[in-house]
């Protein structure tokens, strides 16, 4: 203990700022050493003593939370007080901002008539133009909305998790009647109607839902959002499984161009329920310690009584890390929910089929698969290179084949973009990710990832907390591209392989 007094001068501000580098709480990383030695862990209190200066750790505990972070235990006890610092947000869609200018131009009289021209000339629906200004608002604020967080958590009580018992109390409470109503389908290729609402008071059930509990508790988290926060006016849109270009609007033969306030008002109000909905399912705190113990594996969700989707979209808005994406995809080729607070391109466009999808995302290639008829598929891990202007990106994504509440086909894609990760613990991100990419090059495309940055990222899947990055390393890693028509793999094999 002397020695570390003499040699830990600057111990409790390096610990602090490097738990605020990864962006967890005092509470969060006493949670983490916790799972690591029950016995051993700090608490809350003792972790803010040794930040502050009041305490030195024993060198069985400063060796636990080096271990967790990565280090050496000597990296606290030197005389460098430099602590890298905490990388650049990357700004969302991965486009640089610009000045507008000339400013008149963006007036709003000018953009009032643009607008529907521009939708009319591109055969743009007025919900799918709505939809992507939400999109983008999301991922510019990172999927933190948290007015709505507290109104869930206000009805909800932070309760994880929370039972269909409970929810339907809140029903009740909140003034709400739920029907069941027997499913009618005109074909097999139609929309299948989940649920509706009849204002004031009235939620209309498929019957088909009762045994399916973790979407019919989506469905109750719904409507109870919209009775909060709209006081139940009915100005939103039923509630469908499986896609149809007449229902979502996405092709532009099938949809009604130009743009009203009705599409305005209902592509937010089904943003603003949807998100109530997962945040009262999962509240935020519960929730973030749910994953940090289960290190963000899918199949966690099944103790929780909800769906995949759930799961993946909070682990955007919960994660102390930022950089995120998600995908939601039909086929052949339709996205039905994207989001993308890393800036990762897409993988094809999402208001037009392109006839130059990249097939190397794990999510295109994975749409011909088909999952068992119950169960969860076992997920699938990639790391793949992107090249970025003059310089590439690395990303690990988790996806899985699943089906809708039709029965339908979809994959579902979560992944995060590793270069801030191993920025933020000290490594030259940028050389380590040429040196892979490179590798992927001479190969003609996929190619095992190097050891220096294997090491690097096991330690990132660590700190992280995100199994499923160490799993991405058993395979090669490959280069995907935006549109395969600018494929840089030597020859062109995209017709086929690995994503």
């Amino acid at each position: 203990m002397s020695g570390l007094l003499r040699q830990g001068h600057f111990l409790g501000t390096k610990l602090k700022a490097l738990r605020k580098r990864n962006g967890l709480t005092l509470d969060e990383l006493s949670a983490r050493c916790v799972q690591l030695d029950a016995a051993a862990a700090p608490s809350v209190s003792y972790l803010s003593m040794i930040e502050n200066g009041k305490r030195m750790p024993s060198a069985g505990l400063l060796a636990m939370l080096a271990g967790l972070f990565g280090k050496e235990a000597r990296w606290f006890l030197d005389e460098n007080t430099a602590v890298e610092s905490t990388p650049a947000r990357r700004e969302r869609g991965g486009l640089e901002a610009m000045p507008l200018e000339p400013a008149f131009l963006f007036s709003h009289e000018l953009l009032q008539n643009a607008l529907p021209e521009l939708l009319s000339q591109t055969g743009t629906s007025g919900r799918q133009f709505a939809q992507l200004l939400i999109r983008v608002w999301q991922e510019t604020h990172h999927n933190d909305f948290p007015d709505i967080e507290r109104a869930a958590e206000a009805v909800g009580h932070r309760e994880l998790p929370l039972s269909l018992e409970k929810l339907q109390g809140i029903c009740r409470r909140v003034g709400l009647q739920v029907r069941w109503f027997e499913p009618e389908r005109a074909s097999a290729t139609a929309p299948l109607l989940r649920a509706r609402f009849e204002p004031p008071d009235t939620v209309l059930v498929n019957r088909q839902l009762r045994t399916q509990e973790e979407r019919l508790r989506y469905e109750l988290a719904y409507f109870i959002g919209h009775k909060l926060l709209h006081n139940g006016d009915g100005l939103l849109s039923p509630r469908t499984a499986s896609w149809s270009a007449e229902m979502d609007g996405q092709l532009g033969a099938a949809a009604a161009v130009g743009m009203g306030a009705q599409d305005v008002l209902y592509a937010w109000r089904d943003f603003e329920c949807s998100f109530f909905a997962a945040a009262l399912l999962c509240p935020r705190a519960p929730f973030r310690r749910f994953l940090a113990r289960e290190a963000h594996r899918l199949s966690a969700g099944v103790k929780l009584g909800v769906t995949t989707a759930v799961v993946m979209r909070r682990m955007t808005a919960v994660s102390p890390y930022r950089h995120w994406h998600y995908f939601d995809a039909y086929p052949p080729g339709f996205l039905r929910a994207v989001y993308r607070g890393n800036g990762i391109p897409l993988p094809w466009g999402n208001m037009s089929l392109v006839s130059d999808p990249c097939p190397r995302w794990a999510v295109f290639r994975l749409l011909g698969h088909a999952p068992p008829r119950s169960g969860l598929q076992q997920p699938h891990s990639q790391i793949s290179v992107m090249q970025d202007g003059k310089r590439a990106r690395l990303y690990c994504c988790h996806s899985v084949v699943t089906r809708d509440a039709a029965r339908a086909v979809h994959v579902q894609s979560v992944g995060v973009d590793l270069e801030p990760a191993l920025a933020a613990q000290g490594h030259d991100a940028e050389a380590l990710i040429a040196e892979v990419a490179q590798a992927c090059a001479r190969a003609g495309g996929d190619a095992p990832i190097p050891g220096t940055l294997a090491a690097a990222l096991r330690t990132v899947a660590q700190v992280l907390n995100i199994h499923w990055i160490g799993d991405a390393l058993a395979t090669p890693a490959g280069i995907i591209c935006p549109r395969s028509g600018s494929c840089p793999r030597t020859p062109r094999r995209c017709a086929a392989g690995r994503g």
